[in-house]
């Protein structure tokens, strides 16, 4: 039998990293959808408040199996 698979779009969020967003993503999407696969980052941003970086965003295509 073939395997086909199926590819949702999650923006992950965080404080520290763009790395630490990718793996929020990530973690969230695993809590709810089996069989994760792979992972595609197709944006990157943040949000600046007084001249600093105060959040990073990653935009994350995931991957995953479907039964």
């Amino acid at each position: 039998m073939g395997k086909a698979y199926k590819k949702i779009e999650i923006v992950g969020v965080s404080e520290k990293s763009l790395s630490d967003a990718i793996e929020n993503a990530i973690e969230k999407a695993n809590d709810s959808v089996r069989h994760l696969a792979w992972f595609e980052v197709t944006e990157m941003r943040g949000r600046i408040d007084d001249g600093k970086v105060e959040e990073y965003q990653a935009t994350v295509k995931i991957g995953f199996k479907i039964d």
